[in-house]
């Protein structure tokens, strides 16, 4: 059942992606006017790609992890299978 998962799974994080990166643009449009710092430009301060990345990756696993969530909850509710771990694991 777990396989008949993974085609959503894909799609999902594609769809998180995209989702992710026009937030990312909008936030970033209210950090600064420049567009923001690529790692393969030259000329950047390694301060200000530093916080365009942390921002961009929250951003990204947030979207990710909640489409992911939703998408296994409406999977469940559709089959009766949950495809993953029903709790986390202790330490």
């Amino acid at each position: 059942m777990k396989v008949a998962f993974v085609p959503i799974s894909i799609l999902g994080g594609i769809l998180a992606g995209i989702i992710g990166q026009k937030a990312f643009d909008a936030i970033w449009g209210k950090v600064d006017e420049e567009e923001p710092p690529q790692p393969e430009q030259r000329e950047v301060s390694l301060g200000k790609l530093a916080v365009a990345l942390l921002i961009e990756g929250a951003i990204f696993r947030l979207f990710k992890g909640l489409f992911d969530h939703a998408a296994r909850r409406g999977f469940a509710r559709m089959t009766g299978a949950w495809p993953g771990e029903e709790s986390p694991e202790r330490t």
